[in-house]
């Protein structure tokens, strides 16, 4: 704890201020860099294509102008200005809703990039983690091993043996 206060006292000190936590009254505003921008609760989409609120709340001297000329009548306004008032109010048109955008191919260039490394990391494994496959599954052993079965006899009712043919030697068919 000690350590940490005077660890702050000296990044402070070489900054110029008070150290990390700087004194204020309660009743002071916290300082900042620059003007925070409002919180707003814009949200539009096709299944709620009217927001609660406009898309830009903080508008310029021209736009207020635009806004004071719309409570007039809407005949004297030209095309250009009543799109920008559209576009005061909401962020995107049905039309620009319904777009389609090329995201797919991002989604799937990602897709085949993770199999791409997932197929390199199982060969790396392959090669440099696993061991090597026991003797016992190589394929001379594994006929080794039928052949021991069939000599044996192994089960001759419904097993292996059953379907040897041992004088022809050969399988029954």
């Amino acid at each position: 704890m000690f350590f940490r206060a005077a660890w702050s006292f000296v990044l402070g000190k070489q900054k110029g201020g008070l150290g990390m936590r700087k004194v204020h009254s309660p009743g002071d505003p916290a300082p900042s860099k620059g003007k925070v921008p409002a919180y707003t609760n814009y949200y539009a989409q096709r299944s709620y294509p009217m927001p609660d609120e406009p898309f830009c709340t903080e508008l310029s001297a021209e736009q207020r102008a635009l806004k004071e000329k719309e409570k007039g009548s809407w005949t004297q306004l030209s095309h250009a200005e009543k799109v920008a008032l559209y576009r005061l109010q909401f962020h995107e048109t049905f039309a620009e809703m319904n777009r389609r955008s090329n995201e797919w191919k991002t989604v799937l260039g990602c897709v085949f990039f993770f199999c791409g490394f997932t197929a390199l990391l199982i060969w790396w494994q392959r090669v440099y983690v696993f061991p090597e496959k026991p003797i016992t599954l190589t394929d001379e052993w594994k006929a080794q091993q039928l052949q021991r079965i069939l000599d044996m006899k192994g089960n001759p009712v419904q097993g292996l043996a059953s379907r040897w043919d041992y004088e022809k030697k050969e399988w029954k068919k």
